[in-house]
């Protein structure tokens, strides 16, 4: 089989749903900013080169409906000759799309592919216009339709995650992404042109600025702050929003090659991806999913925890995350994911809590986080995972090119 190249990864900024920088730009022009930037950031790679291009979207409707892969083809100038397609399985769905371009290479049908994700929570809301659970199988089964919240608050009390863990936990994320803000870690991020429109002499104005930076990030968050807000979910429950990810707006994509289209253009990749895997679990408690993916990918590798040396895990909710670094050994190493730690290797420059979770884009916006952070750290191998509505887990293993 052959070896899949991530050559470039790039994402934009994720804004706050509704309140934030992003929220009034529609999604497809965020694609088309990190797209052409993929591009333009890539010497000696053109539009044409590429056939074909993935876009992960949880709810692929409206704005970004119309087979949003095909239509930013398009869009973005890129020949006819150039495929798109939309891929669907809610929060790893970015990811998805970059391992699935990542297996047509791997299989010889593809050489230079693109893989993304894209979600506007402000323009198209979480679980879509118009949500049509079947009625018979809900009253059967409920689960699978279940709040991502109640599934947050299941785990909290069934393993025993304390309020004050959920919270020391939560601001840890911050106080990383504060630090990275500040010393400009994030470099896989492309300035975005946002849209405002304001009303000026009685009519409506688009008035465009650039956002270069993830605007939901609290760097004032203290624990007396996050201990003071009320349980989001359940009237007694341990789950804040101060706990829980951010909503957010946000796209990113990811250039894959072959090694025979590596060598043709002349680019250097960044890193391997060696292994991708899915794995199943309760629709009641699916932010556990990670804890079933993880040790499936390492044990199809060959592998142990011991050998991951940056690790990227979504924190849809401080509960469940908590809970997978428990069941991978490393939450009671604190040192490991701490802000104050610099031996940390567990969303080293903060996760979702902090930088907001836009469920299709995630997968794809993890996938650009981590390359850039194996990129300046060193790190040999990194895994990137991530909880599934619906009961799943997704993770993948990538291995920095020398």
């Amino acid at each position: 089989m052959k070896e899949a190249y991530i050559v470039t990864s790039l994402r934009t900024p994720g804004c706050r749903r509704k309140k934030g920088a992003l929220a009034q730009t529609r999604p497809e022009d965020l694609v088309k900013t990190v797209l052409n930037a993929l591009i333009e950031q890539t010497p000696g790679v053109e539009k044409k080169d590429v056939e074909d291009i993935l876009l992960g979207c949880a709810f692929p409707e409206a704005e970004q409906g119309l087979n949003i892969g095909r239509v930013m083809a398009q869009m973005c100038g890129f020949p006819d000759e150039t495929c798109g397609a939309t891929v669907n399985r809610f929060c790893s769905s970015g990811l998805e799309a970059i391992a699935l371009q990542a297996m047509r290479i791997k299989s010889g049908w593809c050489d230079v592919a693109i893989g993304g994700g894209i979600e506007s929570m402000s323009i198209v809301p979480m679980g879509g216009n118009m949500p049509r659970p079947h009625p018979e199988w809900a009253k059967e089964n409920p689960d699978v339709y279940i709040s991502m919240g109640i599934t947050a608050e299941n785990v909290a009390n069934r393993y025993s995650i304390s309020r004050e863990m959920q919270d020391e936990f939560a601001y840890h994320s911050q106080m990383k992404a504060s630090n990275a803000k500040k010393n400009k870690l994030y470099k896989e991020i492309v300035p975005t042109p946002a849209s405002k429109y304001i009303e000026k002499n009685g009519e409506w104005v688009n008035e465009t600025f650039i956002q270069d930076f993830d605007d939901g990030i609290r760097e004032t968050t203290t624990a007396e702050g996050l201990a003071k807000l009320r349980p989001a979910f359940a009237a007694t429950g341990s789950v804040t929003a101060g706990n829980s990810s951010q909503t957010t707006d946000g796209a990113a994509v990811s250039l894959v090659m072959s090694e025979e289209a590596v060598k043709k253009f002349g680019v250097k990749p960044i890193a391997k991806i060696k292994y991708y895997t899915v794995a199943g679990c309760k629709a009641d408690e699916m932010g556990v999913g990670p804890a079933y993916a993880i040790p499936k990918l390492l044990k199809m590798a060959g592998m142990k925890v011991e050998d991951i040396n940056i690790f990227e895990v979504n924190e849809a909710f401080a509960s469940q995350a908590i809970y997978c670094l428990q069941q991978l050994g490393m939450y009671d190493k604190r040192e490991l994911w701490e802000s104050t730690s610099d031996k940390r290797i567990v969303n080293v420059n903060g996760g979702a809590i902090a930088l907001g979770h836009p469920l299709g884009c995630t997968g794809a916006k993890l996938c650009a986080q981590i390359m850039n952070e194996m990129q300046e750290r060193g790190a040999k191998y990194g895994v990137e995972s991530m909880c599934i509505g619906g009961g799943m887990g997704a993770a993948a293993l990538f291995e920095l090119c020398d």
